[in-house]
């Protein structure tokens, strides 16, 4: 049986691999998507908070349909409960309150995921679930053949460029010898509950300091309908307790332990966040990688969302005008995928993660807080250099 063709194939649906795909079907290229689960969006390992501008970048509407709670700024504090306001609602009242735009949103991940697939069903992608990618060879005519098994069917595909959007630690990446493993300093691991019975006002609340979160921070984040996301990130050489210890403690001593007296847990939620630099080479022979799988995400805050979009933007312009213009997806032609993203934000990336680097290897620990509280406080504020990340 001859192989399947397609001119590229995007490995992992969440919203890197669904953007890539997107924008690739929608300038003319013909798209097949997969993903090994069979439920988008889960595991949840992150809060789902994202701002209005990254859903702009990419032309999403913000929707009833994924959106849970509207953001209007950030309260920032550290380990004593000393607090930096940084609320749009007061800063840019024209521009920014409850009866005009918000700053940004907390999603349902699920609901996200699924949005962002029909959006790309609806550009005709392909799209097939419970099937995951085995291995691939390139071939002499500038293709490749993918292996893929989808329940328990091997079936070959010959594309042109394979997308690796599969996440930490990426898979794909190691079929083609990329580095894609993450150290153990430099991944976070993050634990949160969804609570009933605890107050917001639309503002998400980050806590620092080594007490509460040792190599991270801690965070209450509006949830929607009266709940709220309670959680934290530790870095686990830094660390002398896992992240349940650390959260039970930030729940029952910090100074927001009155506040979270009447607190319910509905849900548990956790996973490891690479807080690290951006994959050094992100590309090889007819493979690029995009969102978590290049290590597209913030190494200060964790965030992944936004920089899986827009690096998803990124690859699926350029992969078209690359198919288009007849050129073979080698290694040297691919690598312009990565300049382009270092040019729309990944020098900024590296940018961060060298401040975050400053930070965790500094061994004053009241210096290291100092510092993290400080930066927090200007990363958030109007006038950050990082707004693209």
């Amino acid at each position: 049986m001859c192989p399947i063709k397609y001119d590229i194939v995007v490995i992992g649906s969440g919203p890197g691999g669904s953007t890539t795909a997107r924008y690739a079907a929608k300038h003319g290229l013909r798209v097949l998507l997969i993903d090994k689960r069979q439920e988008l969006g889960a595991p949840i390992q992150c809060s789902g908070a994202i701002s209005g501008n990254a859903l702009e970048n990419v032309e999403i509407i913000a929707d009833d349909e994924f959106i849970q709670e509207k953001i209007y700024g950030f309260g920032i504090y550290n380990e004593v409960g000393i607090k930096t306001t940084i609320d749009y609602r007061t800063l840019k009242p024209d521009e920014y309150s409850k009866s005009k735009k918000p700053l940004g949103f907390v999603v349902d991940r699920r609901r996200f995921d699924r949005y962002l697939m029909t959006m790309a069903e609806r550009e005709n992608v392909e799209v097939s679930l419970k099937s995951e990618g085995l291995n691939y060879t390139p071939e002499k005519n500038g293709t490749c053949t993918l292996t893929i098994r989808r329940f328990n069917e091997e079936i070959k595909i010959n594309t042109k460029v394979i997308v690796g959007a599969d996440g930490l630690q990426s898979q794909v990446g190691k079929w083609a010898g990329l580095n894609t493993h993450i150290k153990l300093t430099e991944l976070a691991s993050c634990l949160q509950f969804v609570v009933d019975g605890v107050k917001t006002d639309g503002l998400l609340e980050i806590i620092t300091g080594d007490k509460w979160a040792p190599g991270g921070y801690a965070w209450i984040f509006p949830k929607g309908n009266g709940y709220a996301e309670i959680g934290l990130g530790v870095t686990r050489t830094l660390a002398k307790q896992n992240a349940q210890r650390y959260l039970d403690q930030f729940m029952k001593e910090s100074f927001f332990k009155d506040r979270f007296l009447n607190a319910r847990i509905l849900e548990i939620q956790g996973g490891g966040v690479p807080l690290t630099a951006p994959l050094n080479i992100q590309y090889a022979d007819n493979l690029i990688l995009v969102g978590d799988a290049a290590r597209h995400v913030n190494p200060i805050t964790g965030g992944g969302i936004h920089t899986a979009m827009a690096s998803g933007k990124i690859a699926g312009e350029f992969l078209a005008e690359l198919i288009k213009s007849d050129k073979e997806p080698t290694k040297e032609n691919l690598k312009e995928y990565q300049e382009r993203w270092l040019n729309a934000m990944g020098n900024k990336m590296w940018q961060l993660y060298q401040v975050k680097h400053n930070i965790f290897n500094t061994k004053d620990v009241l210096l290291r807080d100092e510092m993290l509280y400080n930066t927090m406080s200007n990363y958030f504020s109007p006038e950050s250099e990082y707004k693209k990340i």
